[in-house]
């Protein structure tokens, strides 16, 4: 049996959207495919009709810096963001959260667009892109519009994406305070997971953080965990408290204590009870806290 009647490779964004709008049944977009294809082999996805190619349009294939932007087409696969000396040096949560997802075969086909679209509170490269403050492209008929990155996601599962008359173009993470750091000023990023020995699967528990130094002092930081809520969990109240603060015991326990407070962890049959998470969100938060400021010198 034919898993789709009609197979299309767009050449342009515009293109890409008036085949999904025009297909005479139900259509897909597709990159990788790691997970659709498994899907509709399955039967666990409902029957296409037309699966159009995004990876023959260059806009989606790029990997560039774009004025005080870093921009990260979304059929960029997730190997080439991980071996990419562009996204080493401004981006360097999201290369090592790429290096994290799945195995090497999945991550040479899997892209980071599709990461994004299963909108799962806890994929590695969603954690990664939030606290790195992305901006997400989205195309549709009516045109292209940025949207902040947290606006894609409605739930677990659930991208505020139409995936039959939309698809995500790619994303644009700020580095503009990257390229003008003075001697005093100083940005960098981490990100780290917990994860089952496989180290396939999603993880029990992931922290990103994005940080700019004033000397001993935090100028600026966002973080984000995952999964800490039903979309991708920004600290913001930890984030507050640690802007002009410096990192000590102290300041890390009360920021700690507000993450808490704000998170709402989930239990999962798979992988970890809330109870298990708040217990361990402590360590793996100080872990990648200290890794990041230890590289802001």
């Amino acid at each position: 049996m034919n898993l789709w009647q009609e197979y299309k490779r767009p050449v342009s964004v515009t293109e890409a959207v008036q085949a999904l709008a025009s297909a005479p049944g139900p259509a897909l977009p597709i990159a990788g495919g790691t997970d659709l294809m498994l899907d509709l082999r399955q039967g666990n996805h409902p029957p296409i009709h037309t699966l159009i190619d995004l990876t023959f349009v260059p806009e989606m294939s790029a990997l560039e810096l774009r004025g005080d932007e870093l921009y990260v087409g979304a059929a960029v696969s997730v190997n080439r963001v991980a071996l990419d000396p562009l996204a080493a040096a401004h981006a360097q949560a999201l290369v090592e959260a790429c290096n994290l997802i799945a195995g090497p075969q999945v991550r040479n086909t899997a892209t980071l667009g599709g990461n994004v679209a299963h909108a799962l509170p806890a994929a590695d490269g969603t954690i990664a892109l939030t606290a790195l403050d992305a901006q997400a492209e989205v195309a549709g008929i009516a045109g292209t519009r940025c949207m902040p990155f947290t606006s894609l996601f409605l739930g677990p599962g659930k991208s505020a994406i139409d995936k039959t008359k939309e698809i995500i173009v790619g994303f644009y993470i700020p580095i503009a305070k990257t390229l003008k750091v003075s001697q005093t000023f100083r940005v960098s990023s981490c990100f780290k997971r917990i994860m089952r020995p496989q180290g396939v699967a999603l993880p029990i528990l992931n922290c990103a953080v994005w940080l700019e130094r004033e000397g001993d002092l935090f100028k600026d930081i966002r973080i984000a965990i995952g999964p800490g809520g039903p979309t991708p969990f920004r600290a913001t109240e930890a984030e507050a408290f640690l802007r002009g603060q410096s990192l000590s015991d102290e300041t890390f326990a009360r920021a700690l204590d507000l993450l808490l407070e704000q998170a709402k962890f989930r239990t999962s049959a798979r992988r970890a009870s809330a109870d298990y998470r708040r217990h361990i969100v402590g360590g793996l938060l100080k872990d990648v806290l200290d890794t990041a400021w230890s590289r802001a010198i």
